[in-house]
């Protein structure tokens, strides 16, 4: 299928879960994770109406951003993969959000890089797996205190990555937690659900869904 098909197949699917939920699709952002895909690619999602687009590596980011100057204002960049501290500078000049602030010495750090205000989302390890960064559920009710005191940094919501299953109803209860965590902590955005489970995202109060595979086919690594 064309990127154009695949993007009117996910939010077809976007839209009838949307319905089920009684939610609204203006609710939900759709982030078109372009790692490994081309500039030209990009460029023809942009075309058919996706503005939100998000990137895992700084130095891919780069190259491919550089070719796109033409898009801005229109289109948001996002960073969705792991932030090193050393990157922190180039990615605030690259990113108009960072998905995965996963420590407070990271949100320090982009805080003194940016010059302007920079919306961040916290990455929390619900499942508490060892593969996965992110705050600890016992982390995040102090982490996000020190966070919200930093100057030019604006605290969106969270975001977690769920198991990788088979079956994926079984990642629900972390959808959920993720939810609560978010309803307890005043926050607005959840940036949760990938290609393969962001129908159970959506359904438990997902807004940013990230999703790569269901629009640009396989990619390579």
């Amino acid at each position: 299928m064309s990127i154009e098909a695949n993007i009117q197949e996910v939010q077809r699917r976007i839209a009838q879960v949307c319905e089920r939920s009684h939610r609204s699709t203006e609710e939900i952002t759709l982030v078109a994770v372009t790692k490994g895909v081309g500039a030209s690619a990009i460029r023809t999602a942009f075309d058919c109406g996706i503005r939100d687009f998000g990137e895992t590596r700084i130095q891919e980011a780069e190259g491919k951003i550089g070719q796109l100057v033409d898009l801005k204002p229109d289109v948001i960049w996002h960073m969705v993969g792991h932030l090193q501290s050393n990157k922190a500078k180039t990615a605030v000049e690259l990113f108009d959000i960072i998905h995965s602030v996963d420590s407070v010495r990271l949100a320090e750090i982009l805080s003194r890089r940016v010059q302007k205000p920079l919306s961040v989302f916290l990455e929390v390890n619900v499942s508490g797996e060892a593969t996965k960064g992110g705050f600890s559920l016992g982390e995040i009710g102090v982490a996000i205190s020190e966070i919200k005191s930093l100057p030019n940094l604006e605290v969106m919501g969270l975001m977690t990555m769920a198991p990788f299953v088979a079956d994926f109803e079984t990642v629900r209860p972390v959808f959920r937690k993720l939810r609560e965590l978010r309803d307890s902590l005043g926050l607005k955005h959840l940036s949760m659900g990938m290609t393969d489970d962001f129908e159970v995202a959506v359904e438990e109060g997902a807004t940013m869904l990230r999703i790569g595979r269901a629009i640009f086919g396989e990619r390579r690594q």
